[in-house]
């Protein structure tokens, strides 16, 4: 067990910037910053420890030189994403996909209109409870297949213009990809059965099983999505690579 006398020598006998450094990675560690978040500016660290900008930013440059962390002149410091040997998902579009194959893209949409946010919606959009948020519901087919069921929830901060897009024209995929600053993503992933208007707008039976993913996508400092992705089993294959 470590007594109290020894926790206040540790910290005192190091390099003040070492003593900046190691708190900031602990945090890393221990998940307070989460990548792609913002982390104290320079100017809240000279205050915490009370050593100067100069001591602040070694400990800084160390940490961006060892990959935990991402600095931009003039915005701050992020977390920074996770090493590239973790698992990883690339956000493309369906549209596109689809027409790489060959085969052509369709869009049929069910609904497009402005709603009330509830409680939960509103927790994960980081927008009040009851204030108006973008729903569209769409079925994407390849060639006369249905592929995919998006049913998703904007927030109006991000993409203002949202529902003025046609969307038998133009993909929620492209539109944001467009007119929003994407800075990371949060996703889920599991096979399950649809709910029975996703079966019925996929014509697919209600015990069919689906690939079902749900993600959030955010800007630096607001949330930008959330979509429910759902594919039938069987007309839909999830891949990727990984190097070392």
């Amino acid at each position: 067990m470590v007594s109290p006398e020894s926790r206040a020598v540790e910290p005192a006998a190091a390099a003040p910037y070492a003593r900046v450094k190691r708190h900031l990675k602990a945090g890393l560690a221990a998940g307070r910053w989460p990548p792609g978040a913002l982390m104290p500016s320079e100017a809240e660290l000279v205050a915490e420890f009370g050593v100067s900008r100069m001591t602040v930013n070694r400990a800084l440059r160390e940490l961006q030189a060892e990959g935990l962390v991402a600095r931009t002149q003039g915005v701050g410091t992020f977390a920074a994403p996770l090493h590239p040997v973790s698992s990883t998902l690339t956000i493309r579009d369906l549209h596109e996909e689809i027409e790489g194959r060959g085969h052509r893209h369709r869009a049929q949409v069910h609904v497009q209109r402005a709603e009330p946010a509830g409680a939960a919606l509103a927790a994960q959009l980081g927008v009040a409870a009851g204030s108006a948020v973008f729903h569209t519901l769409i079925v994407h087919f390849e060639d006369e297949l249905a592929l995919q069921c998006e049913d998703r929830y904007v927030n109006p901060a991000c993409s203002p213009r949202y529902l003025e897009n046609d969307f038998t024209r133009i993909t929620p995929t492209q539109v944001l990809f467009r007119t929003t600053a994407l800075w990371r993503a949060q996703y889920s992933i599991q096979a399950a059965r649809p709910t029975a208007q996703e079966a019925r707008l996929l014509r697919v039976a209600a015990a069919e099983p689906c690939l079902i993913i749900v993600r959030r996508t955010f800007t630096r400092d607001a949330a930008i999505t959330i979509g429910r992705l759902v594919h039938p089993g069987g007309r839909y294959l999830l891949e990727g690579q990984f190097a070392p």
